[in-house]
């Protein structure tokens, strides 16, 4: 069958901050299997960030603190091809390649989709998405710049703390944040040739159309002339 895979990227400091709201409310993960090149990591390739049942209530510093957080350069680890890096087996290669393995299998995975949006960027993306599939939602996307995320007041130490445990996936938002750009401007491009053509097609057809119909009003001038004559003729 055929698939289009699309997806949605977000800031990464803002999706982090969401996360840890998230989990803070009692969110978790327990059904996720983490499949990679056909089993689930072990507890020692994965383990977990708090004990009990959730991490409600943990603190931004707790979030933070935990080495083993998922929450740290997801959006990287959900594109990337995980089994070119031993999937969760740490000890498989040295961190710095590992790292640089993954954000260029994340950044190839992303070019390579149909589409892929922005989250900061509402309309184009509505408008890239209605391009690529060629459909029309019923009604606008709205920009909304208030979020969980947003309400979160944190100084620049925590935010550039932040900015590091997720580094790759700052690499590779500035990455699509481009892309996102440069498709966006091709496909303006695009839709104005289009129209310009369109617009040439149809005055086209107009001056056709008019040269079809005085065409059509000379013949008529013609006969009615002719008819003229032939009666002129019939009396005389």
């Amino acid at each position: 069958r055929n698939f289009y895979y699309i997806t949605m990227l977000r800031d990464p400091v803002s999706r982090y901050l969401s996360e840890w709201k998230h989990v803070q409310r009692g969110a978790t993960w327990k059904t996720s299997l983490h499949m990679c090149d056909g089993r689930s990591p072990t507890p020692d390739e994965l383990p977990t960030c708090y004990l009990g049942d959730d991490w409600s209530g943990v603190s931004l510093q707790e979030f933070m603190d935990c080495g083993y957080n998922l929450a740290n350069n997801r959006q990287v680890r959900m594109l990337a091809d995980l089994s070119l890096v031993g999937c969760y087996n740490l000890t498989s290669m040295n961190e710095s390649e590992r790292n640089s393995i993954l954000l260029q299998s994340a950044k190839s995975n992303l070019k390579n989709m149909a589409f892929f949006g922005l989250t900061e960027f509402q309309r184009k993306t509505q408008y890239l998405f209605e391009r690529t599939f060629s459909l029309k939602f019923i009604s606008p996307f709205t920009q909304l710049n208030v979020t969980r995320a947003s309400n979160v007041d944190i100084d620049g130490r925590a935010r550039k703390r932040i900015e590091e445990l997720n580094f790759l996936d700052m690499q590779l938002y500035e990455y699509a944040k481009d892309l996102f750009l440069q498709r966006f401007q091709y496909s303006k491009q695009e839709e104005h040739q289009q129209n310009r053509q369109k617009r040439r097609e149809e005055r086209r057809l107009l001056r056709e159309q008019r040269a079809h119909q005085w065409q059509k009003e000379e013949v008529a001038a013609e006969t009615a002339v002719t008819e003229d004559y032939n009666s002129q003729v019939e009396r005389w």
